[in-house]
């Protein structure tokens, strides 16, 4: 089995006050880790949460079932709708 090697070769700065470094730096000692595997690995995560609903679609089964229960679903005709896009757009020339 091969393995990948990742080197690390970029550099990311990141200006704190004084009082947010001190408490960063008291939670990488509390973990026993570093600061930058602390700080890398708590950005990596949270830049992960904030896309989690932009790159991944996780359902309970539950979920999963009712979806596709939806979708069976035949399209209603909605004659309103139908008329709106049948206009000429006005954006057009």
């Amino acid at each position: 089995m091969a393995t990948t090697i990742r080197t690390k070769n970029r550099r990311l700065e990141v200006r704190t006050t004084c009082e947010e470094r001190e408490l960063i730096d008291r939670a990488a000692k509390s973990t026993g880790t570093d600061l930058t595997s602390f700080v890398v690995e708590h950005l990596v995560n949270a830049a992960r949460q904030v896309l989690a609903d932009r790159d991944t679609f996780v359902l309970s089964r539950e979920a999963i079932d009712e979806w596709e229960r939806v979708n069976r679903r035949s399209a209603k005709e909605l004659t309103g709708l139908r008329q709106l896009m049948a206009r000429p757009s006005p954006f057009t020339e």
